[in-house]
């Protein structure tokens, strides 16, 4: 897999990969999803349920304290920040709960919402916590589900891919992953985790993902850690509110590749990395 990077290092990585630092996510869409999270609008919100209102105010001082974006409702375009001493510090909590997991060997079920960009970040985890002993769990594998999209209700499938649940474009042929698509939409981890209820076979001790991945699984009760851009409060809510046990702030869209020195590093602080 490589080297692992030290903090230093890692710290720098996500400055050059625009990982964290200045990101890509405009200031603007951040803005309109903290609005629509407050309005508690399903499309910001994940499949998280909040427990009580989150005004746009609150939202803004919580993303500025927990990713370091700018607190300042004045503050209303350009390109958005992530502090990266935040992400390394979300990183080690990430790295302890994986290896809280491991020692235990919790069945884990793992998904993402972003298969073009942190699908190899996630199967690094899956074969990592398989070798340690983890069941990687892959319930409900082929079920269709039908996702509302800017274009109306498409249907899906659920598909694996290493060890990652993703959603599949119904039909499509060819390589594994090859017609993965973008979601936010909790009803995949909904499916999996029913289904996993329904075969009464094991349930995740630790769920890990993104986006309705995340949110969907704290919101029904298992713990659940993951990834999330600046532009997406409902994991950092979440996290607030103590149905998400570690978010880690980071830009979700960059290259697949610059994931590769994360999962080094979270895998190597849980003593995971081979």
């Amino acid at each position: 897999m490589g080297g692992v990077l030290g903090t230093g290092a890692l710290r720098a990585h996500l400055i050059e990969a625009r990982l964290a630092g200045t990101i890509a996510t405009a200031r603007e869409k951040s803005l309109a999803r903290y609005r629509l999270f407050a309005a508690r609008d399903p499309r910001a919100l994940l499949g998280l349920d909040p427990e009580r209102d989150w005004p746009l105010g609150e939202v803004l001082r919580l993303m500025g304290r927990k990713c370091g974006v700018s607190a300042d409702p004045a503050h209303t375009s350009g390109p958005d920040v992530i502090d990266p001493d935040r992400t390394v510090v979300a990183l080690d909590g990430f790295a302890e709960r994986l290896a809280a997991a491991a020692a235990r060997r919790a069945p884990v079920l793992i998904g993402t919402g972003h298969p073009h960009r942190l699908l190899e970040f996630y199967a690094a985890l899956a074969d990592a916590l398989s070798s340690a002993g983890c069941t990687v769990l892959t319930p409900a594998y082929g079920a269709r589900v039908d996702i509302a999209t800017r274009f109306g209700v498409r249907p899906r499938t659920l598909e694996y891919v290493r060890g990652v649940a993703l959603m599949q474009e119904t039909g499509v042929r060819g390589a594994p992953g090859a017609g993965g698509v973008h979601t936010h939409s909790p009803l995949p981890v909904r499916t999996a985790l029913a289904a996993a209820a329904d075969a009464a076979g094991p349930l995740p001790g630790l769920v890990i993902g993104d986006h309705g991945w995340l949110c969907g699984a704290g919101q029904l009760g298992f713990e659940a850690i993951g990834l999330a851009d600046a532009d997406d409060p409902a994991p950092f809510v979440g996290q607030a509110e103590g149905r998400v046990s570690v978010v880690v702030p980071l830009d979700d869209g960059v290259r697949a590749e610059d994931y590769r020195p994360l999962a080094r590093y979270v895998l190597d602080r849980a003593d995971l990395y081979r």
